[in-house]
């Protein structure tokens, strides 16, 4: 009896071990995450300040709807590309805060 109670707790200790090594992961997975988010946001206020600059400066409508629709479509390819990347992050994130549970999963039967 003294037995099962001695691999509960050393289960026990595993986990929490794991649970922690689990989080230090989360965590610098959610700091590149942030990290990522705000250089994007930075990117794209640059990049509409710009685009309105050369939208305030266009001498005809033709100009302007030129300057629009680059501004529209490299907004568009920027953003999906981001999307992308971040999916990217998100999926490694799941990834890496399960890993260290796959060791002791099987063992907890």
């Amino acid at each position: 009896m003294t037995h099962a109670f001695e691999g509960a707790d050393v289960l026990g200790k595993e986990f929490i071990d794991t649970g922690l090594k689990s989080f230090a992961s989360l965590s610098k997975s959610i700091q590149a995450i942030a990290v990522d988010a705000t250089e994007y946001t930075k990117k794209s206020y640059e990049d509409g300040s710009t685009a309105f600059q050369k939208f305030a400066a266009a001498k005809s409508p033709e100009a302007a709807f030129e300057v629009q629709a680059g501004y529209a479509k490299s907004t568009y390819e920027g953003f999906v590309a981001e999307a992308t990347k971040m999916i990217d992050l998100y999926a490694e994130l799941a990834r890496d805060a399960y890993k260290p549970f796959e060791e002791i999963a099987p063992r907890a039967k």
